[in-house]
């Protein structure tokens, strides 16, 4: 099933099941306000809303979905946790600034706490107020849990795994060195991120997903020109199940935590990048220089996953980066 929210009233949004082929939705305030809810009910409510995709499918009544007048799938979280599971990703920046690669990174997962209070929906723009903090885009998946207890294996945890989105994890690159430099995580230059027009369950995805990685490529687009299509299921040195065993280690995990996976990346060049960063890292390291700028006001990012007969699974992400008033 595919599920979406409609801006509405509530900060929270309208829950609305949506078709196979992203054109109509059905509201279902009789099953739950919004997601947040289902999620909170998920063993109640699961059931009746792949009911609902079911005779969607199959020509239900609903009515249009528009796409532009939707929030991210969960408007706002509990909790936003970013990963790099392409250990691949992380070796290519250090390495293009003469860094190291500690060993630990290939056996210990890295992680970060994002702002959650409002996530952007799939045509909202990026606001921003100067576009010299070198603004990228970051192209990764993600998942959202249902309550996770503290302390989950891996193996245990995959269970937990409820829906999957696609995420412009918007970073502002000329900010981040003076921040990892206090040693204390990112604020400034991770602003809000924002998330596919649908979030799906895992039937939607067929044999693409196995249990702890998806395997279709994540394709990203700057102003229509092709930046990469990387395959999501290689090279991803920790997968999901890991990824949420890694978080939930010291604490319990709140229904509808989202983790995403980072930036997704491949040892094989020609498959192309996920961000500006490493489209710019590779030139350096190949060419001695950079040509490739981050974006500037007008640029418009698309992203979006295909399965193998072509269907767009998740609706895409298309975002105009525009000036603060």
């Amino acid at each position: 099933m595919k599920l979406a929210s409609l801006k509405a009233s509530s900060r929270d949004g309208e829950l609305v099941v949506v078709d196979a082929g992203l054109e109509r939705c059905l509201r279902v305030p009789d099953i739950a306000p919004n997601l947040q809810y289902a999620l909170d009910h998920w063993p109640a409510c699961a059931p009746h809303l792949a009911a609902c995709a079911e005779r969607l499918d199959k020509g239900g009544s609903g009515e249009p979905l528009d796409i532009n007048a939707l929030h991210a799938p969960l408007p706002r979280a509990y909790q936003w946790l970013d990963a790099s599971a392409y250990v691949n990703h992380v070796e290519l920046l250090r390495k293009a600034r003469g860094a190291s690669l500690p060993e630990r990174f290939w056996t210990d997962p890295l992680m970060y706490q994002g702002a959650s209070d409002s996530l952007l929906g799939p045509r909202d723009p990026i606001v921003m107020a100067n576009v010299e903090w070198g603004i990228d885009f970051e192209a990764e998946v993600a998942i959202i849990t249902d309550a996770v207890p503290m302390g989950i294996s891996a193996d245990a945890a995959a269970a937990h795994i409820k829906l999957f989105m696609l995420v412009n994890d918007v970073s502002l690159r000329h900010l981040v060195p003076a921040e990892l430099e206090k040693g204390f995580g990112f604020v400034q230059a991770k602003p809000a991120s924002a998330f596919s027009p649908t979030a799906i369950s895992a039937d939607e995805l067929g044999a693409a997903w196995d249990g702890r990685k998806l395997h279709l490529p994540l394709c990203s687009r700057l102003n229509g020109r092709l930046i990469g299509q990387p395959q999501a299921g290689e090279d991803m040195v920790f997968d999901f199940p890991v990824l949420i065993a890694h978080a939930a280690k010291t604490r319990p995990l709140a229904a509808g935590t989202i983790i995403g996976s980072g930036t997704v990346s491949n040892r094989d060049r020609s498959r192309g990048s996920s961000c500006l960063a490493e489209v710019r890292m590779l030139e350096l390291i190949e060419h001695g220089a950079i040509t490739t700028a981050f974006m500037v006001y007008g640029d418009e990012v698309e992203i979006e996953m295909r399965d193998a007969a072509g269907r767009n699974l998740f609706g895409s992400i298309r975002q105009r980066l525009q000036a603060a008033s």
